[in-house]
Protein backbone atom coordinates (compact mmCIF):
# COMPACT_ATOMS: atom_id res chain seq x y z
CA UNK A 1 0.00 0.00 0.00
CA UNK A 2 1.66 3.72 -0.85
CA UNK A 3 2.18 6.02 1.74
CA UNK A 4 -0.40 7.99 2.44
CA UNK A 5 0.50 11.66 2.07
CA UNK A 6 -1.53 14.31 4.42
CA UNK A 7 -3.86 16.32 2.09
CA UNK A 8 -2.84 20.41 1.85
CA UNK A 9 -3.76 22.25 5.36
CA UNK A 10 -5.79 25.05 3.79
CA UNK A 11 -8.35 25.74 1.61
CA UNK A 12 -12.04 25.74 3.04
CA UNK A 13 -15.57 25.87 1.71
CA UNK A 14 -15.39 29.64 1.71
CA UNK A 15 -12.64 29.98 -0.22
CA UNK A 16 -13.16 26.64 -2.48
CA UNK A 17 -15.61 26.24 -4.52
CA UNK A 18 -18.20 23.12 -4.77
CA UNK A 19 -17.49 20.51 -7.83
CA UNK A 20 -19.66 21.72 -11.15
CA UNK A 21 -21.79 19.73 -13.23
CA UNK A 22 -24.32 17.14 -12.11
CA UNK A 23 -23.85 14.68 -8.74
CA UNK A 24 -23.82 10.87 -9.28
CA UNK A 25 -26.70 9.13 -9.91
CA UNK A 26 -27.37 6.15 -7.87
CA UNK A 27 -27.67 2.89 -9.74
CA UNK A 28 -28.40 -0.42 -9.62
CA UNK A 29 -26.90 -2.65 -7.13
CA UNK A 30 -24.85 -5.40 -8.74
CA UNK A 31 -26.43 -8.80 -7.53
CA UNK A 32 -23.24 -10.15 -7.01
CA UNK A 33 -22.51 -7.51 -4.86
CA UNK A 34 -25.57 -7.22 -2.64
CA UNK A 35 -24.70 -8.56 0.83
CA UNK A 36 -28.21 -8.13 2.75
CA UNK A 37 -31.63 -6.90 2.04
CA UNK A 38 -34.94 -6.63 4.53
CA UNK A 39 -37.36 -4.53 4.74
CA UNK A 40 -37.59 -2.23 8.31
CA UNK A 41 -41.47 -1.92 9.12
CA UNK A 42 -42.70 1.58 10.21
CA UNK A 43 -42.02 1.91 13.81
CA UNK A 44 -39.10 -0.13 14.07
CA UNK A 45 -35.40 0.10 15.03
CA UNK A 46 -32.23 -2.08 14.11
CA UNK A 47 -28.70 -1.61 15.03
CA UNK A 48 -25.54 -3.34 13.09
CA UNK A 49 -22.47 -3.06 12.20
CA UNK A 50 -21.38 -1.69 8.22
CA UNK A 51 -17.65 -2.40 7.25
CA UNK A 52 -15.41 -0.38 5.59
CA UNK A 53 -16.10 0.52 2.19
CA UNK A 54 -19.57 -1.16 2.33
CA UNK A 55 -22.36 0.93 1.08
CA UNK A 56 -25.66 1.06 3.08
CA UNK A 57 -28.72 1.87 0.29
CA UNK A 58 -31.69 2.74 2.65
CA UNK A 59 -35.42 3.58 0.05
CA UNK A 60 -38.34 5.03 1.14
CA UNK A 61 -41.09 2.42 0.59
CA UNK A 62 -44.10 4.85 0.82
CA UNK A 63 -44.37 8.45 0.72
CA UNK A 64 -43.36 10.56 3.93
CA UNK A 65 -40.50 7.97 5.20
CA UNK A 66 -38.19 9.25 7.80
CA UNK A 67 -35.43 7.45 9.40
CA UNK A 68 -33.65 8.47 12.56
CA UNK A 69 -30.13 7.90 12.17
CA UNK A 70 -27.07 7.69 14.42
CA UNK A 71 -23.30 5.91 13.88
CA UNK A 72 -20.04 5.52 15.78
CA UNK A 73 -16.74 4.34 15.13
CA UNK A 74 -17.16 0.28 15.50
CA UNK A 75 -13.49 0.09 17.07
CA UNK A 76 -14.06 3.18 19.25
CA UNK A 77 -17.50 4.15 19.52
CA UNK A 78 -16.74 7.31 21.68
CA UNK A 79 -15.77 8.54 18.69
CA UNK A 80 -19.49 9.02 17.03
CA UNK A 81 -21.37 11.37 14.61
CA UNK A 82 -20.66 14.73 15.34
CA UNK A 83 -23.53 16.93 14.09
CA UNK A 84 -22.15 20.04 14.70
CA UNK A 85 -18.71 19.54 12.93
CA UNK A 86 -20.48 18.27 10.25
CA UNK A 87 -22.57 21.16 9.35
CA UNK A 88 -20.14 23.97 10.23
CA UNK A 89 -16.97 21.50 8.01
CA UNK A 90 -19.48 21.77 5.12
CA UNK A 91 -21.22 24.60 5.83
CA UNK A 92 -24.35 23.44 5.37
CA UNK A 93 -27.94 22.97 6.80
CA UNK A 94 -28.91 20.13 4.90
CA UNK A 95 -27.06 16.71 3.69
CA UNK A 96 -27.18 15.46 0.25
CA UNK A 97 -24.60 13.48 -2.27
CA UNK A 98 -21.12 14.87 -2.10
CA UNK A 99 -21.54 15.84 2.34
CA UNK A 100 -19.88 13.50 4.58
CA UNK A 101 -20.67 12.31 8.47
CA UNK A 102 -18.12 13.79 10.85
CA UNK A 103 -17.28 12.02 13.77
CA UNK A 104 -15.89 13.90 16.72
CA UNK A 105 -12.17 12.95 16.02
CA UNK A 106 -12.71 14.40 12.34
CA UNK A 107 -12.96 11.41 10.93
CA UNK A 108 -15.35 10.38 7.97
CA UNK A 109 -17.64 7.67 9.29
CA UNK A 110 -20.03 7.88 6.01
CA UNK A 111 -19.72 9.24 3.05
CA UNK A 112 -23.25 10.01 1.05
CA UNK A 113 -22.50 8.62 -2.67
CA UNK A 114 -26.35 8.95 -4.22
CA UNK A 115 -29.51 10.52 -3.01
CA UNK A 116 -32.34 10.95 -4.84
CA UNK A 117 -34.24 13.43 -2.63
CA UNK A 118 -31.70 16.39 -2.47
CA UNK A 119 -32.20 16.97 1.08
CA UNK A 120 -32.02 14.95 4.42
CA UNK A 121 -32.53 16.91 7.89
CA UNK A 122 -29.62 17.16 10.52
CA UNK A 123 -31.51 19.50 12.42
CA UNK A 124 -34.96 18.27 14.06
CA UNK A 125 -33.72 15.33 16.86
CA UNK A 126 -36.14 12.61 17.34
CA UNK A 127 -39.27 12.24 18.75
CA UNK A 128 -40.23 10.93 22.56
CA UNK A 129 -43.05 8.93 24.04
CA UNK A 130 -44.26 12.48 25.00
CA UNK A 131 -44.10 13.63 22.01
CA UNK A 132 -45.92 10.43 20.26
CA UNK A 133 -48.61 10.67 23.38
CA UNK A 134 -49.53 14.43 22.33
CA UNK A 135 -49.82 14.23 18.59
CA UNK A 136 -52.05 10.87 18.25
CA UNK A 137 -52.62 9.23 21.92
CA UNK A 138 -51.24 6.33 23.85
CA UNK A 139 -51.24 2.79 22.50
CA UNK A 140 -49.83 0.04 24.36
CA UNK A 141 -48.87 -3.29 23.04
CA UNK A 142 -50.84 -4.97 25.78
CA UNK A 143 -53.53 -2.76 24.23
CA UNK A 144 -53.08 -2.46 20.67
CA UNK A 145 -50.21 -5.58 19.59
CA UNK A 146 -48.51 -4.57 16.62
CA UNK A 147 -50.35 -1.25 15.90
CA UNK A 148 -48.71 0.18 19.44
CA UNK A 149 -47.64 3.82 19.30
CA UNK A 150 -43.71 3.51 19.60
CA UNK A 151 -41.01 6.96 19.54
CA UNK A 152 -37.01 6.99 18.54
CA UNK A 153 -35.49 7.82 22.12
CA UNK A 154 -37.12 4.54 23.43
CA UNK A 155 -35.68 2.73 20.65
CA UNK A 156 -32.27 4.63 20.38
CA UNK A 157 -32.01 3.37 24.24
CA UNK A 158 -32.60 -0.43 23.64
CA UNK A 159 -30.44 -0.64 20.82
CA UNK A 160 -27.47 1.41 21.85
CA UNK A 161 -27.73 -0.95 24.99
CA UNK A 162 -27.22 -4.12 22.96
CA UNK A 163 -23.93 -2.71 22.24
CA UNK A 164 -22.51 -1.63 25.67
CA UNK A 165 -24.04 2.08 25.07
CA UNK A 166 -26.36 4.31 26.90
CA UNK A 167 -28.27 7.65 27.12
CA UNK A 168 -24.68 9.67 27.25
CA UNK A 169 -23.95 8.24 23.95
CA UNK A 170 -27.45 9.52 22.52
CA UNK A 171 -26.83 12.43 20.21
CA UNK A 172 -28.44 14.52 17.69
CA UNK A 173 -29.28 12.42 14.86
CA UNK A 174 -29.88 12.99 11.11
CA UNK A 175 -33.34 12.41 10.27
CA UNK A 176 -33.19 10.14 6.35
CA UNK A 177 -36.00 11.17 4.26
CA UNK A 178 -37.27 14.20 5.95
CA UNK A 179 -36.60 18.10 5.19
CA UNK A 180 -36.81 21.04 7.79
CA UNK A 181 -38.27 24.64 5.81
CA UNK A 182 -36.80 27.80 7.89
CA UNK A 183 -38.41 31.15 7.93
CA UNK A 184 -37.34 35.20 8.11
CA UNK A 185 -37.49 34.24 12.18
CA UNK A 186 -35.48 31.14 12.14
CA UNK A 187 -38.41 29.03 12.81
CA UNK A 188 -38.19 25.48 11.70
CA UNK A 189 -41.34 23.91 10.48
CA UNK A 190 -42.21 20.26 8.54
CA UNK A 191 -42.54 19.67 5.28
CA UNK A 192 -44.88 16.84 4.52
CA UNK A 193 -44.08 14.35 2.52
CA UNK A 194 -40.71 14.86 1.20
CA UNK A 195 -40.17 12.23 0.21
CA UNK A 196 -41.95 9.53 -2.25
CA UNK A 197 -41.84 5.83 -2.65
CA UNK A 198 -38.52 4.73 -4.37
CA UNK A 199 -36.80 7.62 -3.11
CA UNK A 200 -33.31 6.31 -1.93
CA UNK A 201 -30.09 7.47 -0.35
CA UNK A 202 -26.55 5.55 -0.78
CA UNK A 203 -23.87 5.77 2.78
CA UNK A 204 -20.71 4.70 1.96
CA UNK A 205 -18.64 3.37 4.81
CA UNK A 206 -14.90 5.04 5.56
CA UNK A 207 -14.62 2.88 8.92
CA UNK A 208 -16.35 -0.27 10.23
CA UNK A 209 -19.41 1.84 11.28
CA UNK A 210 -22.12 0.86 13.74
CA UNK A 211 -25.32 2.26 12.76
CA UNK A 212 -28.70 2.41 14.96
CA UNK A 213 -31.41 3.90 13.10
CA UNK A 214 -35.13 3.83 13.70
CA UNK A 215 -38.32 4.61 11.35
CA UNK A 216 -40.53 6.24 13.56
CA UNK A 217 -41.89 9.56 12.80
CA UNK A 218 -40.25 12.58 12.65
CA UNK A 219 -40.63 14.76 15.63
CA UNK A 220 -42.45 17.73 13.78
CA UNK A 221 -44.29 15.58 11.34
CA UNK A 222 -47.43 16.92 11.42
CA UNK A 223 -49.19 13.61 9.80
CA UNK A 224 -52.79 13.67 11.21
CA UNK A 225 -52.91 10.04 12.21
CA UNK A 226 -49.21 7.87 13.62
CA UNK A 227 -48.68 5.86 10.68
CA UNK A 228 -44.95 5.82 10.23
CA UNK A 229 -43.74 4.11 6.93
CA UNK A 230 -41.37 1.20 5.66
CA UNK A 231 -37.69 1.21 4.53
CA UNK A 232 -36.18 -0.71 2.68
CA UNK A 233 -32.56 -1.99 4.20
CA UNK A 234 -29.35 -3.18 1.55
CA UNK A 235 -26.09 -3.42 1.85
CA UNK A 236 -23.29 -4.16 -1.11
CA UNK A 237 -19.90 -4.16 -1.54
CA UNK A 238 -18.80 -1.17 -2.83
CA UNK A 239 -15.18 0.47 -4.00
CA UNK A 240 -13.09 2.01 -2.04
CA UNK A 241 -13.03 5.71 -2.60
CA UNK A 242 -10.46 6.88 -5.62
CA UNK A 243 -8.41 10.10 -5.89
CA UNK A 244 -11.05 11.98 -7.61
CA UNK A 245 -13.74 10.13 -5.92
CA UNK A 246 -17.34 12.73 -5.58
CA UNK A 247 -17.54 13.08 -2.16
CA UNK A 248 -13.34 12.89 -1.63
CA UNK A 249 -12.87 15.92 -3.92
CA UNK A 250 -16.52 17.96 -2.96
CA UNK A 251 -14.53 19.73 0.09
CA UNK A 252 -10.91 20.32 1.28
CA UNK A 253 -12.41 19.54 4.79
CA UNK A 254 -13.84 15.99 3.31
CA UNK A 255 -10.64 15.22 1.94
CA UNK A 256 -8.66 15.52 5.46
CA UNK A 257 -11.49 13.41 7.04
CA UNK A 258 -10.91 10.68 4.98
CA UNK A 259 -7.60 11.08 5.46
CA UNK A 260 -7.96 10.73 9.10
CA UNK A 261 -10.50 7.54 8.29
CA UNK A 262 -7.52 5.79 6.51
CA UNK A 263 -5.01 6.43 8.36
CA UNK A 264 -6.76 5.51 11.55
CA UNK A 265 -7.83 1.70 9.51
CA UNK A 266 -3.69 1.27 8.77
Amino acid sequence: MPLLVPPAPTGTSFTTSRPSGPAPVPTPIPADRLLVEETIPGGSAVSFTVRRHTTLRLTALEAGANVSFLCFNRAEPIDRYNMADTLKGQHTAKLTTGFMLYSDMARALFSITGDTLGWHDPLGGHDTAAHVEKKWGVKTYQTARNAWHRNSRDHFLIELAKHGLNARDLVPNINLFSKLNTDAEGRLSFVPNHSRAGDLVDLRAELDVLVVLTTCHHPLDTAPAYGPAPVKLQLWRSDPPAADDYCRTYRPENERALYNSELFSL
